[in-house]
């Protein structure tokens, strides 16, 4: 088991916590007097709801609107319940612009704080450390065993990148996969990497071990930062010490921030998928007849080496069916009937599985020993997971199968549970523990029920406060009330009055625009179409899908100053420009998702088996959800200024558009149509930086 500062006799106190957070938040606080931090009554209010809850070992669900300072809201009682309960603080946070912020910024203004207060400098030295996954680090004892077994493992022309990641690791502090430039070839990686049974306490040595390094380091942590996926990854694995009263570790505490995706990642985790192409790469990491090579080879009969190529020739005639009859015309298809299809790869797997239980009573006990039982197991999840697949074992799953990879060529079983808040509700609030879920959009118009609801919180407590910003004075909202609905059979009308909108609202605008489509299809033609005058017009524009990563893209268009983002779903969250760069978010059609994605069909099912109705409790809470996430790229510090376009007149004219109306910041917008939005349409006053000032053409 794994705790911070194991052995060290718990000196808590919850009065001690609620009285020191109270002093650091409070009118004319530490924040202020130490740091010169604006005093904010809503970040006060919800870091006494979070000393609340951590000191009861209770759960709390809070919205806090864009602007509150969440984060020091739940870091600062965090470091301090955890440094004196003795107790680590699991952060998760979804996007990794989030957790650069926390690593970087957030934590170290908490050092700032205590170093500088004489009352909470005891809590100064606290240690911070950044969790990711076990196959991002390199295992000397498997490297080790890579090396000793090569000619088995490896052909001729890979030795070079294992000696290149050999030389490298006498060099590497810390053994991330991230630092090897150029990165290494997968597949040589995953033979050496952490990610493997042989990577132990046992067998590793936490001085020369870098994944057993960081646990080290762990143990010592008051505050473990991890993402989503990583977090339920481990959930749905058991935590990293099972049996525990913790979720991850022993006795932990958690925060989940942007916890409005929390149940969405949480559904894919708590789920499988099982490729065609992991299968393949599993099989032959045992045997492959080409090259050879295989981690197997040396301790296996011919005739069980064969029995393992016929595994191979049953995977791809099993999933190449599959393509042939479920797949030939789309990408993706439910299944949903019983004895959908023959269970022919399960006996050649079943074989190899056998095979492996006598290779490891061959091979005595030791690093080897555990490395090929890790692969056994592998093989035998395989086994056990299409197995559970033809058979549609687990009712309370949807199941489909899809095509992946870049040329669409990889066949994958997927299942995900119909409704994850059960499964939610026992990994996190089965137990008195903390659990805290917070983000700026958690409810709909003004209610956190449905959220509570979807992840299995009901009952628990829930508070929310609003965004000190002045969206009053420093936003406009505009609604375009002329362009047709986007229907089937007007989809080409009303996406070149969209365009024809586009052009306007960018043009008017001083500062940088961010339009929110929500497809790729009309995100292209409004780039077609919209491209060159763009440019013409002195701004740089940006489209997602142009070979320019996310991250980039956003660095991009932040320094550009005025430029022109086109963006779909990843855009809506976790964008963070402030500033004139972006002084509108033009909202191009109401984010409502295609209700065709077999999770999405069994959901509705589900929702109208118990007597509901989809689109009022699935399709446009999430809806909404995004929505408010979309506008809210908009103001990200005190002084920005902005335009909130939207060019979805079904905001105005469908009876469920109110509802996107009390999702506005500001209940104040003006209508505009083509005959009068020359003389409606305004760009609020802001300044650009000299670097950046460039005016559009009238063109």
């Amino acid at each position: 088991m794994i705790s911070p500062n194991d052995g060290a006799e718990s000196q808590y106190s919850s009065k001690t916590l609620e009285s020191l957070v109270s002093r650091v938040f409070e009118p004319a606080g530490w924040l202020q007097t130490a740091l010169n931090l604006e005093y904010r009554p809503q970040q006060a209010k919800m870091a006494r709801a979070v000393c609340n809850s951590m000191s009861k070992d209770s759960p709390l669900i809070f919205e806090a609107g864009t602007g509150v300072g969440k984060s020091l809201a739940y870091l600062i009682p965090g470091i301090i319940h955890s440094s004196d309960s003795k107790r680590p603080c699991i952060v998760s946070s979804n996007t990794i612009s989030l957790q650069e912020q926390i690593e970087e910024k957030d934590l170290a203004i908490c050092r700032h704080l205590f170093e500088a207060v004489p009352e909470l400098e005891p809590y100064s030295g606290f240690n911070s450390v950044v969790l990711v996954g076990k196959g991002n680090y390199l295992c000397p004892t498997r490297l080790a065993n890579a090396i000793t077994n090569k000619t088995e493992l490896f052909p001729n022309e890979e030795l070079d990148e294992l000696h290149r990641i050999q030389k490298w690791s006498i060099s590497t502090d810390t053994g991330l996969r991230q630092e090897l430039d150029p990165a290494p070839k997968f597949d040589i990686w995953e033979m050496v990497s952490a990610d493997g049974s042989a990577c132990n306490r046992k067998n590793c040595d936490p001085r020369s071990c870098y994944y057993q390094k960081s646990r080290v380091e762990m143990r010592k942590a008051q505050v473990v930062v991890v993402n989503h996926s990583l977090l339920f990854a481990l959930i749905n694995a058991g935590g990293l010490s099972p049996n525990a009263r913790g979720i991850l570790l022993p006795d932990d505490f958690l925060v989940v921030d942007e916890a409005h995706t929390a149940a969405d990642v949480a559904t894919e985790h708590f789920g499988s998928r099982i490729s065609s192409y992991g299968l393949d790469r599993q099989l032959k990491g045992l045997f492959n007849p080409k090259r050879k090579s295989g981690i197997v080879r040396k301790w296996c009969h011919p005739n069980q080496l064969q029995q393992i190529v016929d595994a191979q020739e049953a995977s791809k005639e099993f999933f190449s069916y599959l393509a042939a009859t479920r797949l030939e015309k789309r990408s993706i298809a439910r299944i949903s009937e019983p004895d959908w299809t023959d269970a022919s790869l399960l006996p050649p797997l079943k074989a190899v599985v056998q095979i492996m239980d006598t290779v490891l009573s061959r091979i005595e006990d030791g690093s080897m020993h555990d490395e090929i039982r890790d692969q056994r197991t592998r093989i035998h999840g395989y086994y056990s997971g299409i197995r559970q697949f033809v058979e549609l074992a687990e009712e309370d799953n949807v199941h489909w199968i899809e095509r992946t990879g870049r040329r669409k060529q990889i066949v994958t079983l997927r299942t995900a549970p119909v409704n994850v808040a059960p499964y939610l509700k026992e990994a996190l609030f089965s137990d008195s523990r903390a659990v805290i879920l917070t983000s700026a959009t958690l409810c709909i118009a003004k209610d956190l029920h449905p959220f509570q609801k979807r992840i299995g919180a009901e009952g628990e407590r829930a508070e929310l406060v609003e965004s000190p910003f002045d969206y009053e004075n420093n936003t406009r909202i505009y609604i375009a009330s002329d362009i047709p609905s986007p229907t089937i059979e007007d989809s080409n009308q009303s996406i070149n009055a969209v365009i024809d909108y586009l052009w306007f609202c960018i043009n008017k605008n001083i500062g940088g625009s961010l339009a929110l489509f929500t497809s790729y299809s009309d995100l292209r033609k409004a780039g077609d179409a919209l491209e060159n005058r763009i440019t013409r017009s002195g701004r740089e524009f940006f489209s997602q899908g142009d070979g320019m990563s996310r991250s980039e893209m956003a660095n991009r268009f932040r320094e550009s100053g005025n430029g022109v983002l086109f963006g779909t779903d990843s855009f809506w969250t976790g964008v963070d420009v402030p500033g004139s760069s972006l002084s509108q978010v033009i909202i191009t059609k109401l984010p409502f998702d295609v209700p065709t994605h077999p999770i999405t069909e069994a959901k509705s099912e589900y929702i109208k088996e118990n007597g509901g109705n989809p689109f009022a409790d699935l399709t446009l809470p999430d809806a909404l959800i995004k929505f408010r996430q979309g506008i809210g790229r908009l103001i990200r510090k005190k002084d920005d200024k902005g335009i909130i376009s939207i060019l979805d007149s079904r905001i105005l004219s469908k009876s469920y558009g109110r509802r996107f109306l009390q999702s506005l910041p500001k209940g104040k917008f003006i209508r505009m149509s083509k005959s009068d939005r020359e003389t409606r349409f305004c760009s609020m006053n802001i300044t650009l930086p000299p670097l950046h000032r460039r005016f559009p053409s009238s063109s």
